[in-house]
């Protein structure tokens, strides 16, 4: 199935080629995307939240939000007794936004795909939601992700199925020191966003 068109931020941030716009995009889109997003009922964070909650046990942490933006997930954890939180982002903007909420221990202005400064399996578990999509980051970015991860802790992703089918899947299922232990069915992380391709929500758990 082919991208489906959107418009505004959205679409522009799917039509972004390099990082640095992707950034500048969402750095300009910070102060609305809360209110566009509830409007267009974005699924990806409760998915993803309910995923770690039945992997990861109740008090554990530190947990990182990888990709954070403004901070969805950040109350979210901690109402569920994850602590600390620390959270990551790529953008300036949307990370202003997520300190202003106050529940994340620290924040990080951060790119996935890259090396990241934190040492080997510093994490009790790692979520990422709404980044592995459509003009943002491809399964380079999860091995580090994997890296900072303790042994036996999960990492939860959100896919899109477009990525997943080109080759993102498969590439999980034959990565070294990661076991897929759950996938969900495709759901649609926008129903009120006309032309949104289905994703999917993935568990994966360090060897």
């Amino acid at each position: 199935m082919a991208q489906g068109k959107h418009d505004g931020h959205l679409g522009a941030v799917y039509d972004a080629r390099a990082p640095e716009d992707v950034a500048a995009i969402y750095d300009g889109w910070a102060g609305t995307y809360d209110a566009e997003m509830a409007k267009a009922g974005y699924r990806h964070p409760a998915v993803g939240l309910a995923l770690l909650a039945r992997h990861l046990p109740r008090g554990a942490g530190p947990v990182l939000d990888a990709g954070c933006g403004t901070g969805l997930l950040g109350d979210w954890l901690g109402i569920l007794g994850f602590a600390p939180v620390e959270g990551l982002d790529l953008s300036e903007g949307m990370l202003a936004v997520a300190r202003a909420k106050g529940a994340y221990a620290r924040l990080h202005h951060l790119a996935l795909g890259r090396e990241l400064p934190f040492v080997s399996g510093q994490f009790a578990g790692v979520i990422s939601t709404g980044v592995f999509t459509t003009g943002h980051v491809g399964i380079e970015g999860v091995p580090e992700l994997v890296r900072i991860t303790a042994a036996g802790g999960p990492i939860v992703l959100t896919v899109k199925t477009t990525l997943w089918d080109a080759g993102f899947g498969a590439a999980l299922e034959g990565m070294a020191g990661v076991a897929v232990v759950e996938r969900t069915a495709p759901y649609v992380s926008m129903p009120g966003e006309a032309g949104t391709v289905p994703s999917l929500a993935v568990v994966l758990r360090r060897g």
